[in-house]
């Protein structure tokens, strides 16, 4: 396989996007990395997305895309792994370039949510509909099954999982294009309103439309095309059991710990070689399950890890520099390709006040419902 590198990021704010539509906000993120690229033509193009039929009543997105971005003819493909869609895109785009199939392949990630859609049932249609989502159960619900059972377990405390949310909106506050810009404390985390015992809405990330983008090549192509091209060292994905029964151990991702393990052994790195990640926090509890799951500490120890400041800017592992999906939002099929920009421009020194010292190497991880898939890519500054 060839090596592949990004040579190219754009992403829209991410928020309450009113005058956008789907279509919209895709070619703004699309242009503005095909600029930052310094390329006006692609190979191929994937578009990672969950659910613009249920949100927007709009599939096939693929053409649809190309078209409105000025590229009909382009091959163009939707794909879709629930709230992974974009990491799952990145992937797809990957090995595309890496085949030798395609030298130019723009991996995307659009979502448009708040247009008047049930977004409860939507996301619901990510969990085992027969096992939980007849029963009643929410993502919501699902993730606080978690958290309890890793309470349980762990000693977790209500402590720990307001130093995500703590932690996160400090980072979010930093980004410009984050959805909710501005801090919180931990008084104020544990004073909001209830929504799934033991999770709190400051726990919880928002409803969000965005778009996000980057532009693959070989990595020969790169270093003639770009001055700071990332490499990408390493891929991996994996899947579960879709229901939360069905695993063995609630509090454990294993599709996380499996796709991280793919991940390293194709970058040939372990998680002490890890300067600075993007992970799926869409709860609280979602972020200590998954650091514990890709190693970046033990299991049981990841709250106290992040009240001790070791997952802070400054710290020994700073994720979520970007604010996460708790503070910069997260439109789901954006999700993805966006924590892949936010590790691109750590990795380019180019994230400012977010900027991580010395960053060379960074991980990406992206999930789908309550992690029954899981995406997780390593980047190399070049």
């Amino acid at each position: 396989m060839r090596d592949v590198a990004i040579i190219g990021a754009g992403m829209t704010p991410f928020g309450e996007l009113w005058g956008s539509s789907l279509r919209d906000l895709f070619v703004d993120a699309a242009l503005e990395a095909l600029r930052d690229a310094g390329i006006d033509h692609l190979d191929a193009i994937y578009v990672g997305n969950m659910s613009g039929g249920q949100f927007v009543g709009q599939e096939h997105l693929g053409p649809l895309m190309a078209d409105h971005l000025g590229m009909a003819g382009v091959p163009s493909t939707r794909v879709e792994s629930a709230c992974a869609s974009g990491g799952a895109a990145l992937r797809a785009a990957f090995f595309e370039v890496a085949s030798g199939a395609s030298d130019f392949v723009l991996a995307s990630g659009v979502e448009k949510m708040n247009d008047g859609a049930d977004v409860t049932a939507v996301l619901a249609t990510a969990a085992d509909q027969e096992n939980e989502v007849y029963h009643g159960v929410t993502f919501p619900g699902l993730y606080a099954l978690i958290a309890r059972a890793h309470m349980q377990t762990h000693g977790t405390t209500l402590e720990d999982l307001a130093a995500v949310a703590v932690k996160n909106h400090a980072h979010g506050a930093l980004n410009p294009k984050a959805q909710f810009r501005q801090k919180v404390t931990t008084e104020q985390v544990m004073a909001s309103s209830m929504v799934a015992d033991p999770l709190r809405l400051l726990h919880c990330s928002p409803v969000s439309d965005g778009a996000a983008a980057v532009v693959l090549c070989p990595l020969d192509r790169a270093k003639e095309l770009s001055k700071h091209p990332v490499k990408i060292r390493g891929s991996g994905m994996a899947s579960s059991a879709m229901a939360l029964a069905d695993r063995r151990d609630p509090a454990h991702l294993d599709a996380v710990n499996l796709a991280g393990n793919r991940a390293y052994q194709m970058a040939r790195l372990g998680p002490r070689d890890i300067h600075v990640a993007e992970v799926h926090d869409c709860f609280a509890i979602a972020e200590l399950c998954v650091i514990e799951a890709l190693c970046f500490t033990e299991r049981g120890s990841a709250g106290a890890a992040t009240r001790a400041g070791e997952t802070a800017l400054g710290g020994r592992i700073p994720i979520n520099t970007s604010g996460g999906l708790k503070s910069k939002g997260h439109p789901v099929g954006a999700t993805g390709v966006a924590q892949v920009i936010e590790i691109v421009e750590q990795l380019r020194g180019e994230a400012g006040e977010r900027q991580v010292r010395n960053a060379a190497i960074g991980l990406t991880q992206n999930m789908g419902g309550s992690g029954a898939s899981s995406v997780v890519h390593i980047f190399e500054r070049v």
